[in-house]
């Protein structure tokens, strides 16, 4: 966990912005699931069509969960080099997805990719990471700095954080320098 927070002084009182509200959540409003089901389909082409292309095997899963269309790419041997290094390669490969759509639709995707359950491991380690981190703050009294973080994985340590009595977190600086600050309540 050292690699991963820096303590800061409970004097410090950097400025911290708080997420902007669909970048945590979604969509405003509904979105019907016949188009996420469309958007889901169509990133499902793109990424086969990108699978013949390396020919790598995996099989491509769509669903719909929380106002997304949620894409899942499992069973090939050679799938870890589509996450890469900390997600890197996943990430990107989610914002090429989203841009298929959008260039098919017409309107901006907030498609969920995940590969070779990269994501579902990591949104466990996230939320231990913010419980453990959370109750350390409790304990010490003395607000932690997280590692930058992307958009994901924030969110699954706000949520996190949220579950502990005591504590509080906002989200500080600019991406993809952005981070957690945990403090207490």
């Amino acid at each position: 966990m050292a690699d991963t927070i820096d303590t800061i002084d409970a004097e410090e009182n950097s400025a911290a912005d708080v997420e902007d509200a669909a970048e945590e959540t979604g969509r405003k409003g509904g979105v019907d699931d016949d188009v996420l089901v469309k958007e889901g389909d169509i990133a499902g082409d793109y990424l086969e069509r990108l699978l013949d292309l390396l020919d790598y095997d995996g099989d491509i899963d769509l669903d719909v969960e929380a106002g997304r269309a949620i894409v899942s790419i499992d069973g090939g041997e050679d799938l870890e080099k589509l996450v890469g290094p900390r997600g890197t390669v996943l990430e990107a490969l989610q914002e090429l997805t989203r841009l298929a759509v959008q260039q098919e639709t017409g309107s901006r995707s907030r498609l969920m990719l995940d590969i070779a359950g990269w994501r579902a491991d990591r949104r466990e380690e996230l939320r231990e990471l913010g419980r453990s981190t959370a109750e350390t703050v409790v304990s010490s009294g003395e607000r932690v700095r997280l590692q930058p973080m992307s958009p994901f994985e924030r969110k699954v340590v706000h949520d996190a954080v949220a579950a502990v009595d005591g504590v509080k977190s906002e989200s500080e600086g600019e991406d993809p320098k952005r981070r957690v600050v945990i403090f207490p309540a």
